[in-house]
């Protein structure tokens, strides 16, 4: 059955909308989810992603990108006010974000305690930031087996990663929100060194193109002090971690070069903010080069010389405003609430101030609804208030426009495109843009923009790499060398390995399970081989240890008579070997009702029916030196009968032939004649030559079924141990597989003293190996006689499985008809 795994996406939240963004991946029976944000526009539950949709306890791992609120002030809720605990679910984000995500839930449950909309308790937080385990960019970490991920640098803000997600072998990149140009503290986001199968990638501004940073700069200094120049007062409305630090630093050196500005202060309202400058100065290391080289240099930027925190004083936003002009940054940055909106309502009626909008403004927002310049407002208290003062909007947002995602899509190179973290209408343009940039390369790239519990499925072809270890990478295989070996599966990875390194590597063991059936049967022994060489061609006569006569059927199955009128039936358990021994057993079950039993003794005689019947079966192996003949003449009757008359050439008839045919034609040949084309058939290497293609595929094909028909199953498969070996060299003795000396026949009959099949598993084992060729498309290939393989059963440990194919190797194994079974993932 083809192994079609289909990966299943599904949006909590950022579907098609900015805010409170949660991404569910379940594959192969593992869940992860990645960012637990809550909405800024709403309050309370309305706030939340859609967290009763999914049984919390399946969750295997839970990654946050960053410690912004829509992507991680949902956490708490989710671990401790959700089933989460009740399963193994671990969670996971890069030091800084823990360390700032702690301040920020702090200041978060402290707005949200005033209200009757409190999602959790103080204490919910801190039982929840003991459950978080903060790992490095770079790292590779295996949360659960069949599971890892890697973080890399995304920019954004201080901590802020995009995780490379590899579940069973499929590789999804998650951005979060990332910046792919570096600004004055932060490294720009990375290009990780993998191509993913599906990228999961913000889309916030669309097709939208931002001016450069610069450009941008120079803007928002100049914006600032014009407002100063006519007497105002200039509200940056910002978040107290992130984007703020970045202004800060922009404004400490702008006021450092224009002594005319030194008299005017620069407040910072965020006791938050203060807080956190100790984790950004723990953190300079994660910075770009230009934080780094000042730090080095005893020169710490985020100690700045031109800003200060507000007055801790009631009543400190009024004494503000009525002062002299000044420069205030307030969280939080929708101006919904907090300082931010309180100087908002104060500063508004007033022509001289300005408020400039640094960040992206969700719809629903204070900050967003501004921007359209209403002539009013409405105070929280209900209350119109005259909107005079100037509107800018400056976007330090650190999320990349439409140039800086459609190259950083293109250089990622995934197959699936999920948009996510977008409005609606921004999502449909770029996924426009890009679909028509990729059509016009006639690339098949999928654009995926699920809507929030949609859930998006995804169907991939596996492929299953093994990688080879111990003996069999001593040395390293040239392209289309046939590695044997065992293939070892472990939570979805593979190893190839030589059986004797199985224990070393694996810590698993190999046994033996041997199977045997007892049953009553009225027919004598030379009966019961007659009807089995004529089932297989061939069988194998002998003694085993005990001097118990036994027929070996395909160097599998052992039919001994224990007793007159009872045999048993002796194997090695395994898929191929059950079936040999199935087949043995209702051949063997019918023997004293078949028509050709009653023919062989109902015939006029004086003796016993206990001798072996006048002639051989005549589907039985020939074994004398008209066997090859008779196989050449039944090779040569198939063919005929699809081409009409097939000439025999011998060596000495062939000279007249050799001009076309080359060397080959030395050896005898099988000559098929179809209309004014020859083709020439090597009965020695059973290969086709003919100056016609169409004609050499059709007798090739013909060839092979002819070559399935008149061989005997013996002929064609060989599984197990043999009983008589090559090297024994005499026929009165016998070799043991398993290294024991030579034994002696041991009965007067002459029969050879046979080796139990059990006895040989150990040597066996070295011998009979899955083989596994490594294909162009990434399939293994494993090989093994289809007539069935000796399969060892395995203890495994807890927790690990093996899969094992076991082949006979020996000489008489007939390797050239072996079968072929392809293995896809």
């Amino acid at each position: 059955m083809a192994d079609t795994p289909t990966l299943k996406i599904t949006l909590l939240g950022a579907g098609q909308e900015v805010g409170r963004s949660c991404c569910v991946l379940q594959y192969r029976g593992k869940t992860i989810v990645c960012d637990a944000g809550v909405h800024p526009a709403y309050s309370g539950i309305a706030s939340l992603p859609f967290v009763d949709e999914l049984d919390w306890s399946t969750v295997d791992v839970l990654l946050i990108t960053h410690f912004h609120l829509d992507h991680a002030a949902a956490l708490t809720y989710i671990t401790e006010k959700t089933n989460f605990r009740d399963g193994k679910g671990k969670v996971y984000m890069t030091h800084p974000t823990k360390a700032l995500h702690k301040f920020m839930m702090q200041d978060f449950v402290r707005m949200s305690s005033s209200t009757s909309d409190a999602l959790f308790s103080p204490l919910d937080l801190s039982m929840s930031m003991a459950s978080i385990i903060p790992v490095s960019a770079h790292q590779v970490i295996t949360p659960c087996p069949g599971v890892s991920f890697t973080p890399y640098h995304a920019g954004h803000v201080l901590g802020a990663c995009m995780f490379l997600i590899d579940i069973a072998g499929l590789k999804i990149l998650y951005t979060g929100d990332y910046s792919r140009e570096e600004d004055r503290h932060l490294v720009k986001a990375e290009v990780p060194p993998i191509h993913p199968d599906v990228l999961i990638i913000e889309s916030t501004y669309g097709v939208q193109t931002l001016e450069g940073r610069e450009e941008k700069e120079a803007r928002f200094t100049t914006l600032v002090h014009n407002i100063i120049r006519r007497g105002g007062h200039v509200l940056l409305p910002t978040f107290a971690l992130g984007r703020a630090q970045e202004l800060l630093l922009i404004l400490d050196e702008y006021w450092k070069k224009h002594p005319d500005l030194h008299s005017v202060p620069v407040y910072y309202a965020s006791s938050l903010a203060r807080k956190s400058m100790a984790v950004f100065q723990t953190y300079i290391h994660t910075m770009n080069n230009n934080v780094r080289s000042r730090f080095a240099k005893r020169d710490n930027p985020f100690v700045f010389k031109h800003i200060s925190n507000v007055p801790h004083s009631r009543g400190w936003e009024r004494k503000i405003a009525e002062g002299p002009p000044c420069v205030v940054l307030a969280s939080p940055g929708f101006a919904d609430s907090g300082p931010s909106r309180e100087l908002l309502e104060l500063w508004a009626p007033d022509s001289r101030n300005g408020i400039i909008i640094t960040g992206y403004s969700i719809e629903g927002t204070m900050a967003r609804e501004i921007q359209s310049e209403p002539d009013e407002i409405m105070s929280l208290k209900g209350n119109p208030i005259p909107r005079k003062f100037s509107v800018d909007e400056i976007s330090f947002s650190a999320h990349v426009d439409y140039s800086q995602n459609s190259e950083f899509i293109e250089m990622v190179k995934a197959q699936h495109i999920v948009l996510v973290h977008g409005e609606q209408t921004a999502m449909g343009r770029l996924r426009a843009a890009m679909t028509d940039r990729y059509k016009s390369r006639d690339e098949d790239v999928k654009i995926h923009t699920p809507r929030n519990l949609e859930t998006l499925e995804l169907t991939f072809r596996g492929e299953r790499v093994a990688k080879a270890i111990g003996h069999l990478a001593a040395q390293p295989p040239q392209p289309g060398d046939v590695l044997s070996g065992l293939l070892v599966s472990k939570d979805y990875s593979y190893t190839l390995l030589d059986p004797r390194d199985l224990r070393d590597f694996t810590g698993l063991s190999t046994n033996i399970v041997t199977q045997r059936q007892k049953m009553t049967l009225n027919v004598g022994w030379d009966l019961v081989r007659w009807h089995l060489e004529g089932m297989f061609g061939k069988v194998e006569e002998g003694l085993d240890k005990d001097g118990v006569p036994t027929i070996r059927v395909m160097g599998a199955v052992d039919v001994k008579q224990a007793q007159e009128n009872e045999l048993i039936l002796e194997w090695d358990s395994s898929a191929s070997n059950d079936m040999i021994a199935d087949s043995t057993l209702a051949l063997v079950t019918g023997i004293d009702k078949s028509p050709a039993s009653v023919k062989l003794t109902t015939q006029p005689h004086s003796h016993s029916h206990s001798h072996a019947p006048e002639h051989p079966h005549p589907h039985a192996d020939i074994e004398d030196e008209s066997g090859p003949v008779t196989r050449i003449r039944r090779l040569a009757m198939f063919l005929e009968a699809h081409f009409g008359e097939v000439e025999l050439h011998m060596p000495e008839d062939a000279d007249e032939h050799e001009h076309e045919q080359g060397e080959d034609s030395n050896e005898a040949a099988l000559l098929v004649r179809l209309d004014e084309a020859d083709a020439l058939i090597n009965l020695v290497t059973l290969t086709v030559e003919s100056t016609s293609e169409q004609l050499k595929r059709r007798v090739e094909a013909v060839l092979d079924m002819a070559l399935s028909t008149v061989s005997s199953l013996n002929e064609s498969f060989t599984s197990g141990v043999p009983l008589l070996s090559e090297e024994a060299g005499l026929p009165d003795t016998v070799k043991d597989k398993s290294d024991s000396p030579a034994v002696l026949l041991g009965d007067e009959e002459g029969k050879p003293t046979l080796p139990a099949i059990s006895e040989d598993a150990e040597h066996a084992e070295d011998e009979a190996e899955s083989k596994v060729e490594v294909t162009k498309d990434g399939g293994d290939v494993v090989e093994a006689p289809a007539g069935g393989e000796t399969m060892k059963g395995t203890e495994r440990p807890a927790g690990e499985a093996a899969e094992e194919g076991d082949g006979d190797d020996d000489s008489e194994s007939g390797t050239d008809d072996d079968a072929i079974l392809q293995v896809h993932a």
